[in-house]
């Protein structure tokens, strides 16, 4: 389990990137910037103090584990385009993906006393499902942009950061599942990323 949570997410990137080829612009910085995010990390512990089943631990899956370490990077590389601090071809689930390796590695590494497979499976899976999964919804704003368009994708990013999220709180709360089915749920628009990204080779 501690080399899934290690190794899954590297691997899923150069699974992905033998699908599309060449990486987006903002590579290197995605790179730097996530190994300064795993080392904050790394000395600030968790900001939620997750002592139960309820409200706390939900935070402590958007703040701590699930939700933030992958939608701050997500913000970022928005940043970076709208102030067009990058060129060349943008690639949103390229970055998110090279920022969440050093981030995985502090987090193995972190739990790898714990050995529960819902942080050392379960976690880097839903990582992962963000990572393509959101990115989707993004590139069909951009492609296909209309007001109807936009309200859908922006349903479709809430819905899939929400069952991320909601997913890991309620596998770990033993509530078996609901915590399933909004894992699967989760995974969907990854899945068809894949797809997406095989059928294309973009």
């Amino acid at each position: 389990m501690f080399l899934f949570c290690l190794l899954w997410v590297p691997f899923f990137y150069l699974f992905r990137r033998s699908l599309v080829g060449g990486g987006g612009s903002g590579g290197v910085w995605a790179l730097i910037l996530g190994c300064i995010a795993a080392i904050v990390r790394l000395f600030t512990g968790n900001f939620i103090d997750a002592g139960g089943f309820g409200l706390s631990r939900w935070m402590s899956s958007f703040v701590d584990v699930i939700g933030l370490p992958v939608l701050i990077p997500l913000v970022v590389y928005l940043i970076f385009i709208v102030f067009r601090l990058l060129s060349g071809n943008f690639d949103f689930t390229n970055f998110l993906l090279i920022w969440l390796i050093p981030v995985s590695i502090i987090k193995a590494l972190g739990w790898i006393s714990v050995q529960s497979p819902v942080q050392l499976i379960i976690v880097p899976l839903l990582w992962t499902a963000m990572a393509a999964g959101i990115p989707l919804f993004i590139n069909i704003i951009i492609r296909y942009f209309r007001w109807y368009t936009a309200v859908l994708s922006g349903l479709g990013i809430i819905a899939v950061a929400g069952a991320a999220i909601t997913a890991y709180w309620a596998i770990f709360s033993q509530q078996t599942m609901l915590g399933y089915a909004l894992f699967a749920i989760a995974l969907i628009p990854m899945l068809v990323s894949v797809i997406l990204d095989f059928v294309t080779g973009r």
